[in-house]
């Protein structure tokens, strides 16, 4: 691995909890598609510390996502998607937005409290919850921990609309879950399948469950009356546009209902890693992928501007677009967005702010 990904910033003076290695393997997603694959990356060593916020819920009014609040149980991820835009996250705890953000994780085991408390404050007003925003809630840790596993709980219990996006197929766990919310019109999957590829989705999703096993997920949840969307998110020009149309096939083969996509981003920190991770894998072509990527980005590598930042312009753009429009309705994932109930919301049962 190249230095720029392998950069550690300064360490902090907690003392983190430690995971049994071995345990992390036999869960399946560390070095999925092993056996498929020669030169799969080494399994890493994670540290978890925890974090006591004061709140869970964490507000914004960006023009660009379709919800106002969200929830993460956790800082970092294990997955190590070398695109992923939270990683420059990790540099408010001065830890590196490289390996430090796959393996220096933060939990917030208080969260369910917490989210229990707030709901049940005098004036809340209920929208759609939004998890897997900045970190995927069932990463590998998730197994242990369980943090959005009890968050779930608290929100069924109140018949609160929830909002999923993930790249794992844990999310099936908690189909007990999901399926009865589902059943009254409150939630709705987002499962992002990058590349059908294997070689591509280990070098670029290196501990993130295999493209089959996320489709293998969107079939459950389909079944289970969950209804999912495929996110082909991001998209990389050069190296994963080429499989838009087989992608779509599978997501509407496996059950998925509507696709969604976004070009790559690379924001602040991301960008030099994203760069040493293509002269490292795509050698032959990383100066093509670059250009294009800046042409959809107006010249730079990342267009931070609200409104402007989830899209993209030019040529190769539109191009894109139009691929994805033409192969949903071609495959019926063109189908309207169906809005979540907040209708039946009604407080938690228990005490009120018993943190506080």
């Amino acid at each position: 691995m190249s230095d720029a990904r392998a950069h550690r910033g300064a360490t902090r003076n907690d003392v983190p909890q430690r995971f049994n290695l071995a345990a992390r393997e036999a869960d399946g997603d560390w070095l999925d598609g092993r056996e498929e694959l020669d030169g799969a990356p080494p399994p890493l060593r994670t540290t978890v510390t925890i974090e006591r916020p004061r709140t869970i819920i964490t507000h914004n009014k960006s023009p660009d996502v379709p919800f106002d609040r969200s929830i993460n149980a956790y800082r970092g991820c294990e997955h190590g998607c070398i695109y992923c835009f939270a990683r420059p996250t990790h540099a408010y705890h001065d830890l590196s937005p490289g390996i430090d953000f796959e393996t220096r994780l933060f939990a917030k085991p208080d969260a369910p409290a917490l989210l229990r408390a707030e709901l049940a404050k005098r004036g809340y007003v209920c929208a759609p919850i939004a998890m897997g925003t900045n970190t995927d809630p069932y990463q590998p840790v998730e197994r242990d921990w369980r943090i959005t596993r009890q968050c779930v709980e608290i929100l069924a219990e109140c018949d609160h609309p929830l909002m999923i996006t993930t790249k794992s197929d844990r999310v099936t766990r908690d189909l007990d879950l999901l399926g009865p919310m589902a059943a009254k019109g409150l939630t709705g999957v987002m499962i992002s399948v990058t590349s059908l590829t294997p070689k591509i989705a280990m070098t670029m999703e290196p501990r993130a469950p295999a493209p089959r096993r996320r489709l293998a997920a969107i079939e459950a949840l389909s079944k289970a009356g969950v209804r999912v969307q495929l996110s082909i998110s991001p998209i990389v020009p050069g190296i994963t546009d080429g499989e838009i149309e087989a992608i779509v096939a599978a997501g509407a083969a496996a059950g998925a209902r509507r696709v969604s996509f976004i070009p790559v981003r690379l924001p602040y920190e991301v960008a030099p890693l994203f760069r040493a991770w293509l002269d490292e894998h795509f050698p032959d072509r990383a100066g093509k992928v670059m250009s294009i990527i800046q042409s959809i980005r107006g010249g730079r590598d990342n267009d931070p501007r609200f409104g402007e930042r989830m899209r993209g312009q030019g040529a190769w753009y539109d191009l894109i677009r139009t691929r994805v429009k033409l192969a949903a309705k071609k495959h019926g994932l063109d189908q309207p967005y169906v809005p979540l109930r907040t209708d039946l919301f009604r407080p938690p049962a228990g005490p009120q702010g018993e943190l506080f």
